[in-house]
């Protein structure tokens, strides 16, 4: 029997040194490439996930509506009624706002 004489580590990992040197620029850019392609569908994900309905309850919960006096309200309509000028520019600009 013959027996061949071991090979070190170095000479078996020699052919993979020699692929990855030879293929590195294309692993790089397939990397990237993979880590893009990663990054576009999460953020797809993120922008198209709905609320839950746990979600929507809290936020309702927290919104609380404005309430106004009736005097309040009489006192913002009468100030209103007497400064015709302003009325009639707040009309003119609510008709056309691009026209100066």
């Amino acid at each position: 029997m013959s027996s061949k004489p071991k090979k070190s580590i170095k000479e078996q990992l020699a052919p993979l040194g020699r692929f990855l040197n030879t293929y590195k620029k294309f692993m790089f850019v397939l990397s990237i490439l993979v880590v893009i392609i990663f990054l576009v569908f999460r953020i797809n994900q993120f922008s198209s996930a709905e609320p839950t309905q746990a979600q929507l309850d809290e936020k309702l919960q927290n919104n609380t509506s404005l309430k106004l006096d009736q005097t309040v309200l009489n006192r913002i309509q009468q100030l209103q009624d007497q400064n015709v000028e302003v009325q009639s520019l707040f009309d003119k600009s609510r008709n056309n706002p691009f026209n100066e």
